[in-house]
């Protein structure tokens, strides 16, 4: 019996040891398969994708400065940029092309001359029709909008490869009802996609504490405080709403404000730890590895290209996060929670809504939590195209018991394009609303990226007719040839980029602000 005793301990360290050598194996094998896909299909790098600023924050670094350090330092990083890309033009890209990774001629030319068509039509160009759209691209650095006499103070923050433009309708909006409204940029955005390859998540948290202290000490006696996010900026703001149940040192915010937020993600996103291990190995070619995807860079306030790096900061921000809300619900301090009220697309190919759901709004049990939810177009002649599982997740909503409130924005009683909103109460209570509003005949569904923006957004807007000086907007381009025909994606062209409801978001969160000017502040 000793005798077997003895051997279970060498026995399980056998089994432990060949268990981490075929995940090693496994994890190699990930790695050099995704470095041989990068190598060999994703078009050249740019000095885009490879040189840095100096001037960014780093939590490391900056950590001591306040907002108004961080907004100075935010000056010299655009001043840094606009030397870099401004030496572009007027210099070319050739010789640092060359240097990256000589490319063969071929029926388009060489790697020089294609690097150079793509910064004269890029977002890098400060005198190309891109900045005239965005009258020079002031939104991609943190703003605020004040006001004379301002009613609350909130702060919001954008997503990820995103620029503060993406919360400029929402913070028009909360402006409009009298509030202050700062919008951070993020470090490692608005500038280079290079720099979301050395961005930290860290540095993402220290960020939004930071302006949230300067937010939170301009709000006066018995202001509210608001913090709101768009995609990863919400995951930020929920995690620092967490985290001020139980650190004094951070402003509680009265209310959170989220716009198809990051929650959860699929599984493979934890790949983004391993796949680019290659990467150390100090061989320009290989650099290709450290970028899911590299794109022509034409959006003003977007970047195109993804760098690994960005899903292994936002898998790490999402899995903190689930873990803060799992032992805020252990202590009880989930009860404390700011009302949290959230709008968020049935289909959402980016973040998923099950997450929102399943790991937030499942753990929240007071009325005053509210999810807004927009469901696809019900519209029987669509019935053909639309996946089936689109559907599931609202009928799971309007069956199951909850402890918050839930509004359906949908067709599906009307049977035709018009729009309502029906309010579910916890106890059981439906008030449907009326709205002016109709899907448009060949929009399907909404979707992550078209939320926060109206449908006029001069940039993003697909009425006809939206746009500047000329210049239709992105959102509005509807392109169509063969796959190869074009630089951009078919796909990415027809993705909705805005909102047709979006009033019904504007009007929302004004409401808000005027319901907590008519109580007193707890």
């Amino acid at each position: 019996m000793s005798g077997l005793a003895a051997g279970l301990p060498r026995k399980l360290l056998n089994g432990a040891l060949r268990a981490a050598v075929l995940l090693l194996i496994l994890a190699l094998t990930l790695a050099l398969g995704f470095t041989l896909f990068a190598v060999s299909a994703l078009p050249p790098l740019q000095p885009w994708h490879t040189e840095l600023l100096r001037n960014e924050f780093s939590a490391a670094k900056h950590g001591q400065l306040d907002f108004a350090g961080y907004r100075q330092l935010e000056e010299q990083l655009f001043a840094e940029l606009h030397s870099k890309t401004d030496g572009w033009m007027r210099d070319g890209i050739d010789p640092l092309c060359l240097r990256m990774e000589a490319a063969p001629a071929g029926e388009d030319g060489d790697c020089a001359s294609q690097a150079n068509e793509s910064l004269r039509n890029s977002r890098f160009n400060r005198k190309g029709w891109l900045h005239r759209l965005v009258d020079g691209a002031p939104f991609n650095r943190s703003f605020r909008l004040e006001q004379p006499q301002p009613v609350a103070q909130a702060l919001l923050v954008h997503g990820l490869t995103d620029s503060p433009y993406s919360m400029h309708a929402m913070a028009r909006a909360l402006h409009a009802r009298g509030v202050d409204v700062t919008v951070l940029r993020l470090p490692g955005h608005g500038t280079l996609p290079s720099m979301m390859s050395t961005m930290k998540a860290a540095d993402w948290t220290a960020a939004v504490r930071l302006a949230a202290r300067d937010v939170a000490s301009r709000a006066g006696p018995g202001q509210r405080f608001y913090v709101g996010g768009y995609s990863s900026g919400g995951t930020l703001v929920l995690q620092y709403a967490l985290d001020a149940l139980h650190d004094a040192s951070l402003r509680r915010p009265d209310r959170v404000l989220m716009v198809s937020p990051a929650i959860e993600l699929t599984p493979v996103a934890a790949l983004a730890e391993i796949i680019d291990i290659f990467t150390v190995v100090p061989v320009p070619v290989l650099d290709k590895a450290r970028w899911q995807a590299i794109a022509p860079e034409f959006d003003p306030y977007k970047f195109n290209s993804f760098p690994v790096n960005a899903s292994r900061q936002i898998n790490r921000a999402t899995r903190a996060l689930q873990r803060s809300l799992e032992a805020a619900q252990r202590s009880g301090q989930l009860a404390q929670l700011a009302p949290v009220v959230s709008w968020q697309s049935v289909v959402d190919s980016t973040v998923g809504s099950t997450g929102l759901v399943d790991q937030v709004y499942a753990r929240l049990q007071d009325p005053a939590h509210r999810l807004v939810m927009f469901d696809l177009n019900r519209q029987p002649e669509l019935g053909g195209v639309a996946r089936p599982a689109a559907h599931q997740l609202i009928d799971r909503l309007e069956r199951s018991t909850r402890g918050y409130t839930l509004d359906i924005v949908s067709n599906l009683r009307a049977q035709g394009p018009r729009i309502e909103v029906r309010r579910l109460a916890p106890d059981g209570g439906v008030q449907p609303r009326a709205t002016p509003f109709d899907w448009p005949a060949n929009l399907v569904s909404l979707g992550h990226v078209a939320l926060p923006f109206p449908a006029d957004d001069p940039v993003y807007g697909f009425l006809p007719g939206s746009g500047r000086d000329g210049i239709p907007s992105i959102g509005s381009w509807l392109l169509r040839g063969e796959n190869g025909a074009i630089t951009i994606a078919l796909g990415s062209l027809t993705r909705l980029r805005s909102n047709p409801f979006w009033p019904l978001i504007a009007e929302d969160a004004a409401g808000l602000v005027a319901q907590d000017l008519a109580e007193p502040r707890r």
